[in-house]
């Protein structure tokens, strides 16, 4: 705020800023997975945005009188304060699974570092830390009379929140690493991996969900950093579906084209019923071997015709009973 006035209030809306398109849940779930960390989440999309929550903010500050010794109010340094956090938005979203698209409109292909879980406990403990101990430290500074001592905490707090953000990055990559080596490193059912992931736990940087896809399967299995090697005998497996008409029909869905544009690990199941057939499409990167619940499923209603006649997206939901 040295720079310009308003570059607090700059950084605080312009971090925030990417999710505005959260307005599109009011459409629907399918809508919503379309549209969500699109183009306000593209390199684009956040200079737009860093544009114009500058120029608002520098036209709203000319109309305003400055205070006594306030620093000048300047539209460069508010644009580059806007842009950085706008675009350290994108950054942090870039970590988890879900991932960003930062080359639209040119390009809808998906990015993801997956080294954090998209709620991240450590992470929101090391910025309240870094937010909350300087303020603290600065009032009991001032019951003693400290005051130019304290000046400097909230600065020192920032700087080691950061770096203490940026060790976790690289634990939680080193980590990532060293499990996709585990997995790749194993034949499952006779059969050699052509894909593998591992998505992080929420709580322990160590502990990760594997998933390995082969020819024929998919697997889901837990492992440990930590530990020597992963245990492929322990592992769930999801056969894929084999060819039929119904499968066909509803991946050509509006929905489903939406939904296979983002899922990395998609995986289908197709139950036959008295009006037609139930086509489930689940993103295995939200899966647990442990879980009864499915995580980003797809659900398709097909009549005996072969119609859609529902299609619904859920974050989560409970597993279907037959």
């Amino acid at each position: 705020k040295r720079k310009s006035r308003y570059a607090m209030l700059a950084l605080i809306i312009g971090s925030n800023l990417p999710d505005a398109d959260i307005v599109t849940a009011l459409h629907g779930g399918v809508d919503y997975l379309k549209n969500h960390r699109g183009i306000t989440h593209s390199l684009l999309g956040l200079t737009v945005l860093a544009v114009i929550l500058a120029c608002i903010l520098y036209a709203v500050g000319r109309k305003v009188s400055p205070r006594k010794n306030s620093p000048p109010l300047s539209l460069k340094w508010l644009f580059i304060v806007c842009w950085i956090a706008t675009a350290v938005h994108v950054l942090m979203d870039f970590t988890n699974q879900y991932g960003v698209r930062p080359f639209l409109p040119f390009s809808g292909r998906w990015y993801a570092w997956d080294i954090m879980p998209i709620v991240g406990p450590y992470l929101l403990v090391i910025l309240i830390l870094g937010l909350g101990l300087p303020v603290l430290l600065r009032l009991v500074s001032q019951e003693i009379g400290a005051s130019k001592r304290a000046s400097k905490t909230g600065r020192t707090g920032a700087i080691v929140a950061l770096c203490a953000m940026v060790a976790l990055w690289g634990l939680r990559d080193f980590a990532h690493r060293r499990v996709l080596s585990m997995l790749d490193s194993h034949a499952y059912d006779q059969q050699n991996p052509r894909r593998v992931g591992a998505f992080p736990s929420p709580l322990s940087p160590f502990e990760w969900t594997g998933v390995v896809e082969t020819s024929s399967a998919y697997y889901l299995l837990d492992a440990n950093a930590l530990a020597g090697d992963v245990e492929p005998s322990t592992a769930q497996m999801l056969r894929k579906p084999p060819p039929s008409p119904a499968l066909t029909a509803a991946e050509h869905a509006a929905a489903a084209k939406v939904f296979l544009n983002f899922a990395r690990f998609p995986w289908a199941m197709v139950n036959a019923t008295q009006e037609g057939f139930e086509v489930y499409i689940r993103d295995l990167r939200y899966a647990s071997p442990r879980s009864s619940e499915w995580g980003f499923v797809l659900e398709i209603d097909l009549d005996q015709s072969l119609r859609v006649q529902h299609a619904s997206f859920s974050f989560r939901r409970a597993k279907p009973v037959y």
